[in-house]
């Protein structure tokens, strides 16, 4: 008996719904960013990185780590303040979704 309730606990969690994540909204949000990082997520400016392509999971950590004061840094610590998780689950979904940068040759 313990081990069918342990099974449909576990079957449960997995069927949870997940925090949804639109692109589209993200792009949107995504204006203020590209004035250091890029239209397209690929900064122009050699002292911050470009953000298409990267890793959606990479995204939504590290903008949460400048937001809740993990990271500090003079620019993206006041930007990402004032940002909730569904602005950062929007903004990494569309970063992660465009094309990254091919490595110059």
């Amino acid at each position: 008996m313990r081990s069918r309730f342990f099974i449909m606990l576990v079957l449960g969690g997995l069927s949870a719904p997940v925090l949804a994540q639109d692109a589209a909204a993200g792009k949107t949000k995504a204006a203020v960013c590209s004035a250091c990082h890029g239209a397209e997520g690929i900064s122009v400016l050699p002292d911050y990185p470009n953000l298409a392509g990267q890793k959606q999971k990479y995204l939504e950590t590290s903008i949460k780590a400048y937001r809740d004061g993990h990271r500090k840094h003079a620019v993206m610590s006041p930007m990402a303040a004032g940002l909730s998780d569904t602005d950062i689950l929007d903004l990494a979904a569309y970063f992660s979704a465009l094309p990254a940068q091919s490595p110059a040759k």
